[in-house]
């Protein structure tokens, strides 16, 4: 029974939609669906990022062709950018894996991950499958193909480079392993006792025509996705952008494309098309033993629709589905009674859905369920159980008749379990892949394991099984009825309020614990002893907390003599129990509320540091921390206003830093710019940290001429070499040396400056291995009276990271020698 189990819930999880519980009922859905129904084929895409995929495509073979189809995306996008918010790494990912899943409730087709991590640009395959694990990556890969069972593969990019980044062109190395590999009972034996090897039909390159690369060619195999659905009302270039539409951390909004758009293809391994992608495999019910009744009667039950009273159907349905009982083929017998059972639902008019009774609970707390039915059209279904962790409230006899079009209430209660952590964070990982407890985890883009409410209704006199995720719903008075996800959290949580807290000498500071309580109850609450540090209280003890109460504890840390870099541990001890728990929220409109429960833990680091100045102004750019960074270390921060920029003194500023992409993101800064060249003739000293080239809102970002271009230096380790040691951002009021490039993190540095004016300085060369030297990361001019910094180096993921060396350098560029 493992081997159903697990394959089950790998179904159930991909096609999960969290917009609301229950899947769409509307008369178009049900077409669709019908549709659906008749074909048994699966593609299965494959690429490297949330965006990676071919929208367009996805959603001509998941909704025109009727096929099973999925997108297996390597990473969650968790080196990318943000251009929504400032969180980064893990937690940009999380926002991806969100989004992409939104992509696919748009476009029809299921979403997969390995886990592989995300862990910055790489310019080739060999740094990335270096980074990456990459036995484990093509595991995971090998047990999604076994599992999905593709006829056909596809990838978006080759495995000759032309995709650029070198994460696309070893999603591409690896799909061609992964293919392989799959049909090899030798490779990854481990899996055979859940699942049994399989060779796809074959693997093709979705060749593409963007950017300055055309890979394709007029013989290569061709389809025209640009078709019309007259069902849905819209061709498959509109589905697209709406799809695509859903990546907004990216930035990737797009515009409804609308006519023939040919998609071309060249084959990698396997037997050549000729007429269609999957040319050679049959797709209609003559796949199986005993196909040809069913599709017999699937025909008759199909033409007889009636939109009028879609009920009518339900006979058939349910005498069809007892048919498809009988296939032998496990793996199309699961997958279309799923997709019968939701149409019969559907015609049948039953709708029902469970919710909890609050957002939030503590481990161990005791769930309310109200769980909704309804039959809309008559009094013909029966509700036989609900049940939950496998507790059933059975109705007596053959069932509970639900009265037509009257809704029901019925409560349960669950426990609660297991503290709702994303899988794949609930263990420290690498730079180049994600922990798992279970291998077999891969591929869910989600926890497997969310509270479900399993409903058995009778209909026709079939028992048939649902069930629906436990969430909770709730109204909002501006955006009507939603719907979230629970959260499971520890008693109590402690979030230390910095995540890098930078010492300069002996003096102290306070390091504050922010706790929640999840219940009602007393407990204490303290940092770990660190070796080298003092810390003041040893604990602290509270009391008579309700659920749902907030409160901070002070701890004075002070670094003793010579003391070194460590981390700062919180620890919650309630009833006997010790939690170390932080908590994480991300609310965004366009996804489901996020909720995590990081280590409680922060970066105590002491480090030799002169600062001159304080009062810093901040353009706000696409999401950064390093305003929040400036603090740490004492200097007064101000976000500047566009009221500010354009009527205030700027002059009362020491410095005026410029937010990570601002000149692309801030369209005022067009209008605002002339009084940034102001200050700094004035005197002032402007400091702006990259952009991008395309996009940017005026023509000259400083006062004499450069241009940002696509080139960086990807590796945190390449040497930096000093071109101009007399500088006085070398020198002032720090000394720079080679050891301040020391433990940087992802990278040196990313869309370096070219064209540069002779005006300017140029600090340093930089290069990846294998490239020439570049001097387009740091430059500087005198202008006026005043002094313009422009920076390509990862100042934005440096700070936050706590790297000592990033910390005195960028001090130095906030300083101008008087």
């Amino acid at each position: 029974m493992k081997f159903y189990s697990y394959i089950l819930a790998f179904q159930l999880i991909c096609s999960g939609a969290l917009a609301q519980t229950a899947p769409p009922a509307d008369l178009n859905t049900v077409k669709q669906n019908y549709k659906k129904l008749n074909v048994l084929g699966s593609v299965l895409y494959v690429a490297a990022h949330p965006d990676d995929e071919n929208t367009r495509l996805l959603a001509y073979l998941a909704q025109e062709k009727g096929y099973r189809t999925g997108y297996l995306a390597l990473t969650r996008g968790d080196g990318g950018q943000n251009l929504i918010g400032n969180e980064q790494a893990e937690l940009l990912g999380l926002i991806r894996t969100q989004e992409l899943l939104a992509a696919r409730r748009t476009d029809g087709a299921e979403q997969f991950f390995t886990r592989a991590n995300d862990f910055g640009f790489s310019k080739g395959p060999e740094e990335t499958l270096k980074i990456w694990d990459r036995y484990k990556i093509l595991g995971d890969m090998v047990w999604v193909i076994r599992q999905f069972k593709p006829d056909v593969m596809i990838c978006r990019f080759p495995t000759t480079g032309e995709g650029g980044h070198g994460h696309h062109t070893s999603s591409a190395i690896l799909a061609q392993e992964a293919y392989t590999a799959a049909a090899d009972a030798k490779r990854y034996p481990e899996q055979l006792k859940y699942v049994q090897p399989w060779q796809a039909k074959r693997l093709l390159w979705n060749t593409f025509n963007f950017g300055s690369a055309n890979t394709t060619a007029p013989d290569q195999f061709k389809l025209d996705v640009g078709v019309y659905n007259a069902i849905l009302g819209k061709g498959y270039g509109e589905i697209a952008a709406e799809s695509r539409s859903n990546h907004k951390s990216q930035g990737f909004g797009s515009a409804r494309q609308r006519g023939q758009a040919l998609e071309y293809f060249k084959n990698l391994l396997g037997d050549v098309p000729q007429t269609d992608l999957l040319d050679g495999v049959n797709t209609t019910w003559k796949r199986v033993k005993g196909g040809d009744d069913i599709a017999a009667n699937l025909a008759i039950v199909s033409k007889g629709f009636d939109a009028e009273n879609p009920e009518r159907s339900v006979p058939g349905l349910v005498q069809l589905r007892s048919k498809v009982e009988n296939i032998k083929d496990v793996y199309w017998r699961t997958q279309k009674l799923k997709e019968l059972d939701n149409l019969i639902a559907t015609c049948a008019g039953l709708w029902f859905e469970s919710y909890a009774g609050e957002a939030a609970y503590a481990l161990g707390d005791s769930i309310a369920i109200r769980s909704q039915v309804i039959n809309r059209y008559n009094n013909k279904v029966k509700l036989h159980s609900i049940s939950i962790q496998n507790q059933a409230q059975t109705f007596a006899g053959t069932g509970l008749v639900i009265p037509a079009n009257q809704l029901q209430s019925y409560t349960s209660k669950a426990l609660a379990d297991k503290i709702t952590q994303p899988y794949w964070l609930g263990a420290p990982h690498g730079i180049g892949a994600y922990t798992l407890a279970d291998d077999k985890l891969a591929g869910n883009p989600e926890n497997s394991d969310l509270l479900k409410v399993t409903y058995e209704f009778i209909i026709e006199g079939k028992p048939i099984k649902y069930s629906r995720n436990l969430v909770y719903k709730y109204v909002d008075p501006v955006r009507g009825e939603l719907y979230q996800p629970i959260e499971i959290a520890p008693p109590v949580t402690g979030t230390i309020e910095n995540k890098v807290y930078v010492y300069n000498g002996n003096k102290p500071q306070t390091l504050q614990v922010k706790l929640k309580s999840f219940i009602n109850g007393s407990g204490k609450v303290s940092l770990k002893p660190v070796a080298g540090w003092q810390i003041s209280p040893a604990g602290i003890d509270f009391s008579n907390k309700r659920k749902g109460d907030e409160w901070t504890a002070d701890f004075i840390v002070t670094p003793l003599a010579a003391a070194k870099n460590n981390t700062a541990e919180a620890e919650v001890t309630v009833n006997k129990q010790t939690y170390n728990m932080g908590l994480q929220r991300i609310r965004y409109e366009h996804i489901p509320n996020i909720t995590l429960f990081p280590p409680a833990q922060a970066k105590l680091v002491n480090l030799d540091l002169k600062i001159t100045g304080k009062k810093i102004g901040y353009v706000t750019g696409a999401g950064d921390f390093v305003a929040e960074a400036l603090r740490q270390i004492g200097y007064e921060v101000h976000l500047l206003t566009e009221g500010e920029m354009m009527n205030a003194d700027l002059s009362a500023y020491d410095a005026i830093v410029m937010g990570v992409r601002a000149y692309n993101v801030d369209q005022r800064l067009a209008f605002e710019h002339f009084k940034l060249m102001e200050y700094v003739k004035n005197g002032g000293n402007l400091v702006v940290q990259y952009n991008i080239p395309a996009g940017l809102v005026v023509q000259q970002i400083g006062p004499y001429p450069f241009r940002p271009v696509n080139e960086r230096v990807t590796d945190e380790f390449a040497k930096v070499t000093v071109t101009n040691p007399q500088s006085p951002l070398l020198n002032y009021p720090n000394k720079i040396t080679p050891t301040d490039f020391d433990g940087w993190v992802q990278e040196r540095g990313l869309y370096f400056v070219s064209g540069i004016a002779p005006e300017y300085q140029t600090i340093f060369e930089i290069n990846d291995a294998g490239e020439a030297p570049n001097k387009g990361s740091l430059i500087t001019a005198n202008y006026g009276k005043g002094r313009f910094v422009y920076t390509s180096l990862a100042f934005f993921r440096q700070l936050p990271a706590g790297v000592p060396g990033a910390y005195r350098l960028f001090v130095n560029l906030l300083s101008k020698p008087k």
